[in-house]
């Protein structure tokens, strides 16, 4: 049978992108198709627009404190139209750079449905394929009583596109976006308060972190409520209330149960190898509901496009060493085993620590706030696991999690020269 393509992807995110970038490097005939506007989640409604803005309130705050490093300002204000301003351009400019980086592959900007194991109606006509990769993305839970309506009650991506600055907000959901836009917020005045269900803010960290990130925030003002149901709380104490209680693959309109892909719980069931239940079918990022970060689904969509150049060699998608950042402030990142995870599946580990305040860096910076926490396996000194909260956390994560791809040993990076000062040999001073 003669194909339109070697390889169709749908999703123009950073999974689909990935993907299709990766089949042109392997030499594949390739098309992306993307129903809004390519960059997906994460560039349009996601990690780059909320860092642009996390940005702007970081040289706020900055400008704010500028006297302790000598330099007076007066007349300060925050203009926060202008720095909506500026990340939707920032978000144009990359986008574009995206559309130039496909160097090649079609790009079709429509809807898609499976038609069949091998066929995609797009743009009003069928297009056919060997291999086809869904990276269909992911969408903003509801909650039950508290629905969206663009107007008092948002979702994350409806909170970015706000036009001024709220009194106060609400944030109902403890996790990662709640507190990045907990600790935006507040640093640009808005009354902020976090109510979260669970015991801890950030439930899925190292606990020392989240006890860190729930003093940081008590500290400046930020009303934080754990183990709180939020049908106890009453909305209209609050200008507006964000409601980011987690996301949802978006797996409908794709055909999927059609063809017989199977889904579960709007996820996408995949193997070892990225593939669904139809062997030709793979899938990457949030739609596989496995791990909900757009450098993951980046590294899905390069595994699942080899896999669809070399399917006589297939690759699994099985890294353990996935970085996590968190860009409050101060910023928290993690990657491997925890100590208390390491403990429930028996390792027996060493701890190792730095507080930030020891770093003559971190002083330059006026950034003490923190520390680091590395995890090492006790009988072989590989290190396994790390947490940090404190100045360029989500910088620093990557040395260790290199350290933890390369099964590297406490002695091997104990014995690397960092340069001084930086707030990098924090991580020797903690081995």
């Amino acid at each position: 049978m003669a194909y339109d393509y070697d390889l169709a992807v749908i999703g123009a995110g950073w999974a689909g992108f990935n993907a299709a970038r990766q089949a042109q490097r392997s030499g594949l005939k390739a098309c992306l198709l993307e129903k809004s506007r390519i960059g997906g989640t994460c560039l349009n409604l996601g990690c780059i627009p909320t860092k642009a803005l996390i940005q702007s309130a970081k040289t706020y705050n900055l400008a704010k404190k500028a006297s302790n490093f000598g330099v007076e300002i007066s007349g300060l204000n925050f203009n926060f139209v202008k720095a909506q301003a500026r990340k939707d351009n920032l978000i144009r400019e990359l986008r574009q750079g995206m559309q130039a980086g496909l160097k090649g592959a079609d790009y079709i900007n429509s809807s898609a449905e499976l038609k069949s194991n091998q066929e995609i109606k797009s743009a009003g006509k069928v297009i056919s394929a060997k291999y086809i990769i869904i990276a269909a993305g992911s969408r903003p839970t509801e909650l039950p009583g508290f629905e969206f309506d663009n107007k008092n009650i948002l979702s994350s991506d409806q909170l970015l596109e706000i036009k001024a600055l709220p009194q106060s907000l609400l944030i109902i959901g403890g996790g990662v976006i709640g507190c990045e836009f907990a600790s935006l917020f507040a640093a640009l005045g808005t009354k902020v308060a976090v109510a979260e269900k669970m015991p801890r803010l950030l439930p899925g960290e190292d606990q020392e972190v989240s006890k860190k990130i729930e003093t940081v925030f008590k500290k400046r003002g930020i009303k934080v409520d754990t183990n709180t149901d939020a049908r106890s709380l009453s909305l209209s104490d609050y200008s507006l209330t964000l409601v980011c209680v987690g996301r949802m693959p978006v797996t409908a309109g794709l055909g999927l149960e059609g063809i017989g892909v199977k889904v579960e719980r709007s996820a996408i069931l995949t193997n070892e190898y990225l593939q669904t239940s139809i062997p030709n079918i793979f899938a990457a990022g949030d739609c596989t509901a496995k791990i909900m970060l757009a450098h993951f689904a980046a590294y899905q969509g390069i595994v699942s496009a080899q896999n669809c150049a070399y399917p006589d060699a297939l690759e699994k998608a099985d890294n353990p060493a996935i970085p996590n950042c968190i860009f409050t402030d101060p910023e928290a990142a993690s990657v491997g085993l925890s100590e208390a995870q390491a403990n429930r599946i028996g390792i027996e580990v060493n701890l190792h620590r730095f507080d930030f305040l020891g770093s003559g860096m971190a002083r330059i910076l006026d950034e003490t706030e923190g520390f680091i926490k590395i995890v090492s396996q006790r009988d072989s000194g590989e290190i396994i696991g790390a947490a940090i909260i404190g100045p360029r956390a989500a910088e620093l994560i990557g040395i260790l999690t290199l350290a933890i791809s390369s099964r590297l040993k406490v002695s091997q990076v104990r014995d690397t020269i960092f340069a001084h000062p930086t707030v990098s040999e924090s991580i020797k001073e903690a081995l």
